[in-house]
């Protein structure tokens, strides 16, 4: 049976409804719950997954909707009692607990008058209006939430550049600014790299690689992975270039992206040959032959942060030693595919890039819905993709829809290697190698009783100082069974290695191209660079935990305990907005 329950005007952000979601699923009584705000998007939502119900109708947008699908209305209490207390927890802070209670702007900046970031990870449907107001009021603005347009996403950073601001996102996972996390960030040692990436998981794995080869990361600033689009063109990624250039606490920058557009990714390495300081770029599914005069062109996220390192510690650029010792496995004929399923969507696509590679695929990566590579039983899934997300708990957070494609690769008899790696940080998951270890050892037992050796090869994403214990995290995976790599290009090298493939790494030659003279320069503002050169003192809106983390490693926080303003009408929160700073 279902039973609904409307809590009126109880705003909470998508996140947390989604941590609550997944607690109130493993209580004993419940087929299935669902817990959103009662926007008309999510109703909808509701209704693709046979949950929406006639209570659902007259519920606002602050108001919070329990869609419960159970046995008996015994269980009905105990689950309210379980919400309260699961909300109650994320209300209180654990640092400032009579922190004062923000409801507006004004209120923020009286208090927050010398702060220089907001951070927003509040519904993707607001996130303009609160982002514009923010640099009304001279903040850069970090844009955790997605779903915001393309045009909006546009105006937004015009208005930035206009204002010698920044705009970071949006769909920014991760940034650090001077030392300082921002959202789902791991902790990286302080150091002289800088880097800049429309890719969250990239810079997480190219940071942590770093800390691990005993190097640090000044700022590494998201962009949001649509900037390098031709729509955008590059505006966040140009203005962080030439702050990067002029930051006195960066000696080597580091360029990230996912494939872009050919005339932005032409119009940055423009940039980039004019920098004086040295540059690694990884443009990622392209596949560099050469490296340029203090420009270097790097193929994997390892071998970026290899770069990275051995110029800032003025060392010669060699070819990466891809002589990865192969485990001797014992497949059955038919065990000829891999399998990968990530949390991150650049781990993802770095994967399926060096799987199309290595089996000469003439079309490169072939995609379908869904699937960054699908291709002769073949394939690569990014589980954090909007598919396989919309309200649902995003793969780093919750492990059930990874526990699922695991368990249907195991029964493919024609399973050889399942591949997939396990993020660290603040953000994600308290433990996630407990939570996919059982699963990882049963699917692992039950190829074996059936003749199979099933491999499964991973990655652990993080550093020795991430709340989760990397050194924990890998013993746990290695204990189900796991062959766990140094990095994601490692893991997908010895998987291939395992069916006899190889990719072919050759020696880069510098190669002589010629600067570009443009009357445009790009200056960095002194409010960028002030940015980036002290802790960040940062209005949060949204995810009470993001302010914690701040906290946390030095920087400031204020909370803003954000509600959509008028019914969640977004026509009149645009009437007053333009009333509010635009009137005669």
């Amino acid at each position: 049976m279902l039973h609904t329950i409307i809590k009126e005007n109880a705003y909470q952000d998508s996140v947390v409804l989604m941590l609550l979601t997944n607690k109130i699923n493993t209580m004993d009584g419940i087929n299935r719950v669902s817990i959103m705000m009662a926007t008309p998007a999510n109703k909808d939502i509701f209704g693709g997954s046979g949950l929406r119900t006639p209570e659902l109708e007259a519920a606002s947008a602050n108001d919070m909707a329990i869609v419960l699908d159970i046995e008996s209305e015994e269980i009905v209490p105990t689950v309210l009692e379980e919400i309260d207390a699961f909300l109650l927890s994320q209300a209180t802070s654990s640092n400032e607990a009579a922190e004062e209670t923000i409801h507006t702007w004004d209120k923020a900046m009286k208090i927050g008058k010398d702060a220089n970031i907001a951070m927003l990870s509040i519904p993707g449907t607001y996130a303009a209006l609160e982002a514009e107001t923010a640099l009304d009021e001279g903040l850069n603005v970090f844009i955790f939430s997605d779903n915001v347009s393309i045009e909006d996403e546009l105006h937004l950073k015009q208005k930035a550049h206009e204002k010698d601001l920044l705009v970071m996102g949006p769909d920014c996972g991760t940034g650090i600014i001077n030392g300082v996390p921002m959202a789902f960030t791991n902790i990286v040692r302080p150091g002289k790299i800088g880097i800049v990436g429309a890719s969250g998981t990239g810079i997480q794995e190219v940071s942590t690689l770093i800390d691990k080869l005993g190097a640090g990361v000044t700022n590494a600033i998201g962009t949001g992975g649509r900037d390098l689009s031709e729509k955008i063109g590059g505006i966040t990624m140009l203005d962080s270039i030439a702050a990067l250039e002029k930051d006195a606490n960066t000696e080597v920058i580091v360029v990230i992206s996912k494939p872009p557009a050919k005339a932005v990714r032409d119009k940055v390495l423009a940039a980039l040959r004019n920098v004086t300081k040295p540059v690694v770029t990884i443009f990622l599914g392209e596949k560099p032959t050469y490296h340029e005069e203090n420009l270097y062109h790097a193929y994997t996220l390892e071998e970026t942060a290899r770069i990275a390192v051995d110029l800032l510690n003025h060392q010669p650029i060699e070819v990466m030693s891809e002589e990865i010792e192969i485990p001797t496995v014992h497949l059955q004929d038919s065990q000829k595919h891999i399998k990968g399923y990530y949390s991150g969507g650049t781990l993802a696509s770095e994967t399926a890039m060096l799987i199309a590679d290595a089996m000469k695929l003439e079309d490169g990566l072939i995609k379908k819905d869904g699937f960054v590579l699908k291709t002769d039983g073949n394939e690569v899934i990014d589980l954090g993709d909007d598919m396989y997300t919309q309200g649902k708990p995003h793969p780093m957070i919750d492990p059930e829809k990874r526990i699922e494609m695991i368990q249907q690769a195991a029964d493919d008899e024609t399973t050889a290697i399942i591949l997939l790696d396990v993020v660290l940080g603040y953000g994600a998951h308290d433990d996630m190698a407990t939570a996919l270890a059982p699963t990882i050892k049963e699917t692992i037992a039950k190829a074996k009783a059936k003749g199979r050796e099933l491999i499964v090869i991973g990655t652990v994403v993080g550093t020795t100082s991430d709340p989760q214990n990397f050194f924990h995290q890998k013993q746990l995976l290695e204990e189900a069974g796991v062959l766990v790599c140094d990095s994601n290009n490692q893991a997908v090298r010895t998987a291939l290695g395992i069916l006899g493939l190889k990719i072919n790494d050759s020696h880069k030659e510098i190669k002589t191209i010629e600067k570009e003279t443009t009357s445009e320069e790009n200056t960095p503002s002194e409010r960028v660079l002030d940015m980036l050169s002290e802790k960040p003192y940062v209005i949060n809106l949204g995810l009470k935990s993001f302010s914690d983390a701040i906290r946390e490693t030095g920087g400031k926080a204020l909370q803003f305990n954000w509600k959509p303003v008028a019914g969640g009408d977004l026509k009149l929160q645009k009437v007053l907005y333009f009333l509010n700073h635009y009137h005669a």
